[in-house]
């Protein structure tokens, strides 16, 4: 058993941190002056941005999420520029881009745009690759996946009350969703519904997936979520009414009654990325902690020196670790399994990584005293941020039951 990083995984971790040193980092500031606080700048792409993706495409930084087993999938005649990092390739990469809020979207890595390309990719049909992927994975347009809803306990996904009737040669949609991610994007030009195709069927083959074009007449963002108070511009999150929507029977994905699978084959990987991108904000969090500690003094030394911090930093480094290994070891189950064979490991993974960067990000803050809770430093949105993590993709007690009931089979 070697622990040590490939030859392959150390270049891909070099070349993005030496793209990092020289691009990201230095711009920060940059961005967040251009992002600005209207509502004119605040919801726009910001200009920036483009730049940098131009630049990580040009370095063949572009799409390193995609994995060879999704790749496999890909329709004829497609060209799709990514180099074909596997899960475990990809995981450190994902850290590092985990490390600046924005990072992920400069390399055509953000979410959920990358749980949709690969999606469309292992079950969409030849012409809804050409119509979506294609602009997808060129960075051209961004998407939005529509599943959680307001009415319902969402955790449990046969409880989903969308409707998607077919009616000729078209389908009509009609529901309420939220916690739309990206719907808010100006650039975000692709909804993927889930809804009830089949109400009288069995349980798992009720719910169908469908493409749904944002501009289609019938689709009103009702409102933009905040995650306390952060709005998370200029992505967002959306409250999504569809009002007798209705597209083309075509927009239908593999067909009825499969909502469940695509389901399932979309969010391993992404459960994945989201730890390994929540490790990197740990790490920053724990450097920040060190950081303070180490410039402020009270009752007499410097704030490091008092032990009680002692007992927090070197928790910290021990809950990054653990977590960084028991994510690899699932990153690389998931190249050599399907998902669906992996799936209590993903979900101890989704489980513990978000608890332990949560308990990192909350001694920085603490370490921080007041300057912790205000906007300076950034450490309370990147608790914001991390703290819905335990609900994204399934809250803990789902991920815990996958979990239990797996022990329990053992015996």
């Amino acid at each position: 058993m070697d622990f040590r990083y490939s030859d392959r995984q150390q270049h891909w971790i070099d070349r993005i941190s030496a793209f990092m040193d020289e691009w990201v980092y230095p711009n920060i500031a940059r961005y967040h002056e251009e992002q600005g606080k209207t509502a004119e700048t605040r919801w726009r792409t910001v200009p920036l941005m483009a730049e940098l993706q131009a630049k990580a495409r040009e370095a063949g930084l572009w799409n390193l999420f995609m994995p060879p087993a999704a790749l496999a999938h890909a329709g004829h005649g497609f060209d799709f520029d990514a180099p074909g990092l596997t899960n475990l390739e990809y995981a450190p990469v994902a850290e590092l881009m985990g490390r600046v809020e924005f990072a992920s979207r400069i390399f055509n890595c953000a979410p959920p745009d990358t749980g949709n390309m690969e999606l469309l990719l292992r079950y969409a049909s030849a012409e809804q690759q050409a119509q979506w992927l294609q602009p997808l994975m060129e960075g051209k347009i961004r998407s939005s996946f529509l599943m959680t809803e307001p009415q319902v306990a969402s955790s449990d996904a046969t409880n989903i009350e969308t409707s998607i009737v077919r009616d000729g040669d078209h389908y009509v949609i009609n529901g309420r969703k939220w916690w739309s991610t990206g719907v808010g994007d100006p650039a975000c030009a692709l909804l993927i519904v889930m809804g009830k195709s089949d109400p009288g069927a069995a349980p798992h083959a009720q719910q169908s997936q469908i493409l749904v074009p944002r501009d289609t007449p019938g689709v009103r963002i009702e409102r933009m979520l905040g995650v306390f108070g952060y709005d998370d511009a200029p992505h967002g999150h959306g409250e999504v009414v569809l009002d007798n929507v209705r597209v083309p029977a075509a927009n239908l994905i593999l067909g009825e009654g499969l909502g469940f699978e695509i389901a399932q084959g979309r969010l391993g990987p992404g459960r994945i990325h989201h730890c390994m991108r929540t490790i990197g904000a740990a790490e920053v969090a724990l450097a920040a902690m060190c950081k303070r500690l180490k410039s402020r003094s009270a009752f007499g030394k410097r704030l490091d020196q008092h032990s009680v911090w002692d007992e927090r930093i070197a928790q910290a480094r021990i809950d990054i670790e653990m977590s960084r290994l028991l994510t690899l070891r699932c990153a690389d189950l998931l190249d050599r399994h399907d998902a669906k064979d992996v799936r209590h490991e993903i979900s101890m993974i989704k489980i513990a990584v978000p608890h332990a960067a949560l308990a990192v990000i909350d001694d920085a803050i603490q370490a921080h005293g007041g300057a912790g809770v205000a906007a300076d430093f950034g450490l309370a949105a990147l608790y914001a941020k991390t703290r819905t993590m335990r609900l994204v993709d399934g809250p803990d007690e789902v991920h815990a039951r996958v979990v239990a009931r797996h022990e329990l089979a053992q015996h």
